[in-house]
């Protein structure tokens, strides 16, 4: 079997660190490697195989929509495309409104700007994004980014971004202890940029609602808190869904947890939209921001938007979800994941924080000295003893996912309960073993 190492650029990587093994396939929460081992998959690899590996029902309907039609460019109409915007909306509630469909959460995110933007009548209009938050890796997206790793890349003001800070109640950039006085600064922070600039020159707030790579989980107050701030001064709000949409957080988007209190303007989505067995992304507007570009022209979109296999593929996708019940089964097992963390937080000095938990999406946070909160490794760096950690247990069966000082776990939501705990108990021994001075 070909090797990649000498003919592929890898993504997010020194090539010449890159030695992945080669995946041959998958079932479920597993995947099948090409030495024979089975690999429990703790991350849905990018966050994104909400469903686990080759769903028997997306599989499906992908060879189905391959028989029948693979290919019409959105200037022709394709039914599973009609289907999946319809039951979109209907799951956001955004009655009236309308779907553009992209390639990934980078170009999504990249178009809802241009939307934003034209509907508001304000075509090089502020975007207030936050620090310590991730939109994608073209160059519009690490301009709205946060990210320590890409700012060296790329000028936001040229972007026309504004940055504010974030509302991480574990290290609060407001000097607050108290996660709700943490949040109404962070809110409070977002207001000020707006009023600096002035709430004409200003098109949207581009913000993640809950679960994030960036490791930070804002508190309850903060989305109704930029919502109703957003309303009043007539700037538009984009929830950025697209790692933390369709039951990664405990509901189909994660806004609603706030009900009608936290809607958006616009959404983006992609990953768990097909359970990532296929590239689509999608911008889903509200009734009025589409009402608003009805007759306009839209100078945007990609040969493959709205491709009729990808689609397909959403649509079994969000059966599939609905069926099984699994956006329920997220909220009610990330609930019991995160219970069983702060267990080993109990025990092992090493971990500072466990936050998460509204659905299979937790992130562990590291640190030197639990009192102090001083990390293992200034951020973004990995810390070589959580690498080792990771390694290890790859070798034992088990991928988890790292970045800086954190651990993400975000398995897929159909992980059978017993491969949870094992997963768990593996990182128990493991955290025992590479941080025995401070465990």
């Amino acid at each position: 079997m070909a090797n990649e190492r000498d003919s592929v650029l890898h993504s997010w990587c020194v090539q010449a660190a890159w030695q992945a093994p080669t995946v041959v396939g998958g079932r479920g929460a597993y995947l099948e490697l090409e030495d024979g081992r089975r690999i429990l998959d703790m991350s849905s690899l990018a966050e994104c195989s909400n469903l686990g590996h080759q769903h028997p029902a997306v599989v499906a309907a992908i060879r189905e929509q391959a028989q029948q039609l693979c290919f019409v460019t959105s200037a022709w109409g394709a039914q599973p495309r009609a289907e999946l915007a319809e039951a979109l909306l209907e799951k956001a509630g955004f009655d009236g409104g309308r779907v553009f469909f992209t390639l990934a959460g980078a170009d999504a995110n990249e178009n809802a700007v241009k939307f934003a933007r034209q509907a508001g009548g304000k075509p090089r209009g502020h975007i207030v994004t936050r620090d310590r938050s991730y939109h994608g890796a073209s160059y519009a997206c690490m301009a709205l980014s946060g990210d320590a790793r890409t700012r060296s890349q790329v000028d936001p003001e040229a972007f026309g971004v504004l940055h504010v800070p974030p509302p991480d109640t574990y290290r609060c950039p407001f000097g607050s202890e108290d996660a709700q006085a943490c949040g109404e600064h962070a809110v409070a922070a977002v207001a000020q940029a707006i009023d600096h600039h002035g709430a004409s020159s200003v098109a949207a707030v581009l913000m993640e609602p809950n679960a994030g790579t960036n490791g930070i989980v804002a508190p309850d107050n903060y989305w109704p808190g930029l919502r109703k701030l957003t309303r009043e001064r007539g700037v538009y709000l984009i929830a950025d869904e697209v790692m933390s949409g369709f039951g990664r957080c405990g509901e189909w988007f994660a806004w609603q947890r706030h009900g009608d209190a936290g809607k958006p303007d616009l959404m983006t989505l992609a990953k768990g939209l097909t359970g990532a067995h296929l590239p689509l992304g999608a911008v889903v507007l509200s009734a009025p921001v589409a009402a608003r570009l009805q007759h306009e022209m839209l100078y945007t979109g990609l040969t493959y938007c709205g491709h009729p296999l990808s689609c397909a593929a959403g649509l079994a996708a969000l059966r599939a979800y609905e069926d099984e019940d699994l956006i329920a089964r997220s909220r009610t097992l990330g609930g019991w994941m995160l219970a069983e963390l702060r267990a080993l937080q109990a025990h092992h000095p090493v971990i500072g924080d466990v936050r998460g938990g509204h659905g299979l999406f937790a992130v562990v946070e590291l640190v030197e000295n639990r009192d102090t909160r001083a990390p293992l490794a200034p951020w973004p760096q990995t810390p070589p003893a959580l690498s080792a950690l990771v390694d290890a247990a790859m070798a034992q069966g088990v991928s988890f996912a790292s970045r800086g000082n954190l651990l993400l776990l975000a398995p897929p939501l159909v992980i059978e309960n017993h491969a949870l705990a094992d997963a768990l108990s593996l990182l128990d021994r493991l955290l025992a073993h590479f941080f025995p001075a401070v465990a």
